[in-house]
């Protein structure tokens, strides 16, 4: 489904712990310049007073009527119903705080809010990796078409959505994709999201290095000095990444033995991609030992790395072979070989974000 050419207009938030961000959508594209307005107050009553206000400045500025609110607001929540948790970066949502029910008496028009993982994957459903890859695939002559994808969003947190045939994966309590609660692979006790992530980065360099962990540089700085381009520990750098890799590797398995479909990566922690994405593909298709001392592969699947132009050519081509239909003269194509992708955020993580959340409300009010 595209909405390239709906002149419908969406009203969007990015809701962050420091500032909200407020804007419009219409045909997949934002139209206004970012409204920016802080996101820390005094009490509960100011931050539902700036939220307020800030749909009514983009209002203000809009030609057209919205037909409907969409925006990502951090969980946990009830977004079936518009209620926002415990927030610990909002500490004056507790005990359950109906925003999505106060805008709709507000502005009164359907207000839709989504968990930020949800709605990244499904802007790259709608208008990034999907329909790219798909493009892709119909030029070099392979029938193969993805309609499944799994997001992840690596930065502070770890953070899943999914898209199947049928459009978002909730689950029954507004709580799915939530990979951030696999087991973590190396230190079994704790849950994955401590080594993928900004803090499982700069741990692993810190120990790499001897250094303190409040004196470690941030990852995007860890990311320059395993690239080379400025001083630092260069191993250190490397190895940090690639511990980060395999974590993430093994939670992403555990999701595509279940789902089975592309795997598209966003967050703050996807540009550094260079230094992480081969190896993650790698673990990922690592296999498992067995009692009888033969290897059984990881998934069903094969994974790729989209980001290769070697592994993007492999996965393109069609294996397709005839084969005889049993008692006729007819014949059927068959590919005996399972293949996913895994690639980096085509529209960035925020656009995706935003495209998904009013891609979403259209879908909703569509029926």
């Amino acid at each position: 489904m595209t909405y390239k050419n709906d002149i419908r207009t969406v009203m969007t938030l990015d809701a962050g712990g420091t500032n909200f961000v407020f804007n419009a959508v219409q045909a997949e594209q934002e139209i206004l310049e970012p409204i920016v307005l802080p996101a820390k107050a005094e009490n509960l009553e100011a931050v539902l007073t700036t939220i307020i206000e800030g749909f009514r400045l983009v209002e203000n500025k809009l030609v057209h009527k919205p037909v409907a609110i969409s925006f990502a607001f951090p969980g946990p929540a009830d977004y079936e119903n518009g209620i926002i948790g415990d927030l610990q970066n909002l500490p004056f949502f507790k005990g359950g705080v109906a925003l999505g029910p106060m805008l709709q008496q507000t502005f009164g028009i359907p207000v839709f809010i989504n968990n930020d993982g949800d709605l990244f994957t499904y802007g790259e459903a709608i208008a990034g990796i999907l329909p790219e890859l798909n493009a892709k695939l119909e030029a070099a002559g392979n029938p193969k078409k993805f309609r499944n994808l799994f997001g992840v969003t690596f930065g502070t947190g770890f953070g899943g959505g999914i898209v199947t045939r049928d459009g978002l994966l909730f689950g029954d309590n507004s709580s799915g994709g939530e990979i951030n609660r696999v087991r973590n692979r190396t230190f079994k006790s704790w849950d994955a999201e401590e080594s993928v992530s900004i803090r499982g980065i700069k741990r692993e360099y810190a120990n790499n290095t001897g250094l303190n962990i409040a004196s470690c540089p941030e990852p995007r700085d860890i990311f320059e000095i395993g690239m080379g381009r400025i001083k630092g520990n260069q191993p250190a750098a490397i190895r940090a990444f690639e511990a980060f890799a395999r974590d993430a590797a093994d939670a992403i398995a555990n999701a595509i033995t279940l789902l089975d479909g592309i795997v598209v990566i966003g967050g703050g922690l996807s540009g550094a991609y260079p230094l992480f994405l081969n190896t993650l593909v790698k673990e990922m298709n690592y296999p498992f030992d067995t009692m009888s001392g033969k290897p059984i592969e990881r998934m069903e699947v094969v994974a790729f790395d989209l980001e290769d132009e070697g592994d993007l050519a492999s996965f393109l081509k069609s294996s397709s072979v005839e084969i005889p239909i049993p008692f006729t003269n007819q014949t059927v194509f068959f590919d005996p070989n399972k293949k996913i992708g895994v690639g980096i955020s085509r529209l960035g993580t925020s656009k995706a974000v935003s495209i998904g959340a009013y891609a979403y409300a259209l879908s909703r009010l569509d029926g």
